[in-house]
């Protein structure tokens, strides 16, 4: 399983001090996909690779048993002809194919054995890549929603230190409701002044001298009617 070592490699030696180190969570998954999708990619090419060695041999073992039925074919011709000698050199070269087919028929079983098993492994890898491609977007909308929630902390934090600001701000409020107490009064007492006026005005109208002028023509008046006694 050694052709996954890169990727094992990579994920343990970096993966660690990127996470420390990341600022920005989702540039950081991006290129962890990248570098996913990469190894992905040479794990194929390695998978590739040992196929066509278990086919070579394969192909190989194949050809060593063609010998070997060609050579026996050859001794029965030998025998046939009766040249028994002839026909031992034959068997013995059969010998040879027989014994190479089966060290290739090993070497091709342990092939096919290996690449079984790196199939099923690239499958999982390739699993867990999409996988994680399916999961990057959840995680990057939760770590913008802990990055805002930090702020958000950060910001009423530094507010609730503040305490001057908060000093200032009442002071500030207190000074608007004096401003527009002084303003209601200044309305107030401009309305006493000029109803203060106005009744100034109708108390002279009032007046008992006003009065008495009124007396004094209505008596006129009526001693114009009196008959003239002279």
């Amino acid at each position: 399983m050694g052709i996954f070592s890169r990727l094992k490699t990579l994920v343990s030696s970096n993966v660690n001090d990127m996470i420390s180190k990341a600022e920005k969570p989702e540039k950081m998954l991006n290129q962890l996909l990248i570098d996913m999708s990469e190894q992905l990619i040479e794990s194929k090419k390695a998978v590739a690779q040992a196929i066509a060695d278990e086919k070579k041999l394969e192909r190989e073992a194949q050809n060593q048993r063609d010998l070997s039925q060609d050579w026996e074919r050859k001794a029965m011709l030998a025998v046939q002809a009766g040249k028994d000698d002839l026909a031992k050199e034959a068997l013995l070269r059969k010998q040879e194919h027989d014994k190479a087919y089966g060290e290739y028929m090993k070497q091709w079983e342990a092939q096919h054995a290996s690449v079984e098993k790196l199939k099923v492994s690239l499958r999982e890898l390739q699993n867990k890549i999409e996988e994680a491609q399916r999961k990057k977007n959840l995680l990057i909308a939760r770590a913008k929603r802990a990055e805002a929630q930090q702020k958000i902390q950060s910001t009423m934090s530094s507010i609730a230190g503040n305490k001057t600001a908060f000093d200032a701000f009442d002071r500030m409020a207190a000074k608007v409701d004096q401003m527009e107490a002084q303003a209601e009064a200044t309305v107030e007492l401009e309305d006493y002044t000029s109803n203060a006026s106005l009744d100034k005005r109708f108390a002279e109208l009032e007046d008992p001298a006003h009065s008495a002028d009124a007396m004094l023509l209505a008596l006129k008046d009526k001693m114009k009617a009196l008959p003239d006694k002279t």
